[in-house]
């Protein structure tokens, strides 16, 4: 696999929620709207219906939000590398957008910047973009691939680079962890509960931690996948505030 320049990718990771509580609360006009969404989503009409899935709700960019962004980024190189996490999170989707959309643009200035992600291009780049759209908050340059060629476009993807061209396989980041013996994130809640620990719990910052955790173990897998050392649990900083 071709090497990357580590110390010029932010590696992130987004968890996103249903707008509104349950599908009681959802007004009228969006009810009718996941009604209709929904229809194409239930596979069992015995078991399942266009409430009890309303939780998926946070999947998609029109009817769910972002409640947290998890990035970091690595220094140094070799045994002597560091990694350093900073998350933006809360209640208030925009204005976290906004932080995280103000940080890039000021970390993307000058040389080549890449943004990875596990499954980065089929859900955190395109639900990113979506999301700022809606919020009437500028796509950054690094994040929008608007207008470009593909080889223009700074964007890495775990899952892709693990299919070596293979087109048929969807690899969890846990599944992909454990394959490279690498500690897994999934050792708390995964992705099915967040809903439910945003919503029902006001646990906020256990989803945080959840999403810090992912963070980095998709940046230790491209490390592995490219022949790196990984970084050692002791180098890794988390930023507060």
């Amino acid at each position: 696999m071709a090497p990357y320049p580590v110390n010029n990718i932010l590696f992130i990771d987004i968890e996103t929620v249903p707008q509104y509580e349950s599908y009681q609360d959802l007004p009228e006009e969006w009810k009718a709207l996941w009604d209709i969404k929904a229809g194409y989503l239930i596979r069992n009409k015995e078991v399942e219906s266009v409430e009890t899935i309303y939780p998926k709700a946070g999947i998609y960019a029109e009817f769910g939000k972002i409640i947290c962004i998890s990035c970091g980024f690595i220094q140094g190189s070799g045994d002597h590398k560091r990694m350093v996490l900073k998350s933006f999170y809360g209640e208030n989707e925009s204005l976290l957008l906004f932080e995280f959309s103000e940080m890039l643009r000021k970390w993307s200035g000058g040389e080549q910047r890449y943004l990875c992600a596990h499954n980065g291009k089929e859900f955190d780049f395109p639900y990113l973009c979506r999301r700022l759209v809606i919020n009437n908050i500028p796509i950054p340059p690094l994040l929008n691939i608007a207008g470009k060629k593909p080889w223009e476009v700074s964007h890495l993807d775990t899952m892709e680079l693990w299919k070596f061209g293979d087109f048929k396989n969807y690899t969890s980041l846990n599944l992909l962890a454990h394959t490279l013996n690498i500690p897994t994130p999934k050792d708390d809640i995964d992705g099915s509960r967040v809903w439910e620990v945003f919503w029902k719990d006001k646990d906020l910052n256990r989803i945080v931690t959840y999403c810090q955790k992912d963070v980095i173990t998709v940046t230790q897998l491209l490390l592995r996948l490219m022949g790196e050392q990984l970084v050692k649990p002791e180098n890794i900083e988390i930023k507060k505030g």
